[in-house]
This record gives structure tokens, sequence and C-alpha cells, in this order.
């Protein structure tokens, strides 16, 4: 669906940015016997589903899954050297669903802590969606929200910038679109684990039990139902 079809939806579905924190892909696999890896596999799958469906939704232009954290670094090594190879993958088979489904992809996070290949994986993939105009899908990778927000607030001091206004940093922030609408995690942890931290100021949340390689489209229609049955204030008494 494109972007003017969605503007004429939105105040019916004012769902416009979706943020998920993709957790359980090693418990998935251990409850199966099989090793992590298969879990993180399953779980690649589950981003292109709920990206379709994300880009034939009538009102979300953005989703921003939480891939990899700057945290992550700290699990074993095989399991971090394989979670970068998955990414290359997936990236390179995820073009031409990009580009049938109309998906800008967006990486937003450091990458100068990636191999050189995979920067430019990850670029290329940016150049060649750049012009897609349905959804922007956005993976947040060696992210952390406390490192966004120091790394705003430091450009625009030396921009020069003494005094900084709200409006400064939310427009300098690497997501688009920056207001998090609807934030979901999976497998039953409630936490934000330093998750787009100023994006997600007003936003509603919503915690499944479910495990992410187990999640699919149908539980995320069923919780967008729920979150537009809400009545978001924003402070307000409305």
């Amino acid at each position: 669906m494109h972007q003017s079809d969605k503007e004429e939806m939105r105040e019916e579905t004012p769902l416009k940015h979706l943020a998920i924190i993709m957790d359980g892909n090693g418990r998935w696999a251990q409850e199966r016997g099989l090793k992590r890896t298969k879990g993180h596999e399953k779980g690649a799958d589950v981003i292109r589903d709920i990206t379709t469906y994300c880009a034939n939704h009538p009102t979300i232009e953005t989703v921003t899954f939480y891939a990899f954290s700057t945290e992550n670094w700290k699990r074993p090594k095989l399991e971090v050297e394989f979670l970068m190879k998955l990414l290359d993958t997936y990236l390179k088979k995820e073009l031409p669903v990009y580009q049938k489904h109309h998906v800008r992809f967006l990486a937003i996070g450091d990458m100068t802590r990636f191999s050189k290949p995979l920067q430019k994986r990850i670029k290329e993939t940016e150049a060649r969606t750049k012009e897609n105009h349905s959804l922007t899908q956005v993976l947040a990778l060696n992210y952390g929200g406390r490192a966004e927000i120091v790394g705003v607030v430091n450009d625009i001091v030396k921009e020069g910038k003494s005094v900084l206004t709200e409006k400064d940093i939310s427009r300098a922030l690497q997501t688009p679109y920056s207001d998090i609408d609807l934030l979901i995690r999976t497998s039953g942890e409630e936490r934000i684990s330093n998750f787009l931290l100023w994006q997600i100021s007003y936003a509603e949340f919503y915690f499944t039990p479910t495990l992410w390689p187990d999640f699919n489209t149908q539980e995320l229609d069923s919780i967008i139902t729920h979150y537009t049955q809400r009545t978001r204030r924003f402070g307000g008494l409305q």
C-alpha cells in the first residue's frame, strides 16, 4: 500500500511507527533440542513475514526491529559470528522482497564494528531501496538508546549550539518519524533493554509470552486491534 493510501487511513487507525524487541530465539531452539543458531534462522523468517504484513497495513509507515544491541557482543564469539553471517545472508535474500513490496531498508546504530563486507552490504541495500515508499524497515544494529542520545547531543554541540531543545534532539535521531506509537516485546520479558529510549516516551507497550520464532501476523493483527482500542492521552485528560 502506498503512502497516499496510508495518509487517508491515518485518522481511523493512527499506528504509524511500530517497534519490536525480538526476544526468545535461543530459548525457542533450546526447547526443541536445537542449537541456538537455529532459533536465529527461524527468527529471520519471522522478520520477513512481519515486514510484509506492515508493508500492506493501511497506516504503518515504519517498523523498527531490535536486531543486535551494543550489549550483544557479550554473547559467545561463535554465536556473534553466526549472527553477522546471518545478517549478510538475510539482506542478500531480502532485496527482491524489499523491491516487491516497495520497502525501504534503513540501518541504525554504530556499523563501524562490523566487517567491511558487511558494512558494504548494509550501505548497498539502503541505496538500492531508498526510493521505495510503502514502508521503511529499520534494523537496529549494534544499537543502544543511551549511546544514540549521547551521540546526538555531542553532534549538536559540535555544531556550535549550547542550548538544546527537544526538537533539536528529535530531528537528529537516526530513526525516521522518531516517535514510536507501539512497542512490542516477545518472550515474556518486560524490559526495554536500552531500545529507542527517547522515541518511546509516549509509546504504548505490549508484552507477549510468545517466543519470537513463534510470533506471527495473526498475533500482530490482534495486538494492533488491542492498540487501536486504547486511549492515548500524551499526559492530558482526553
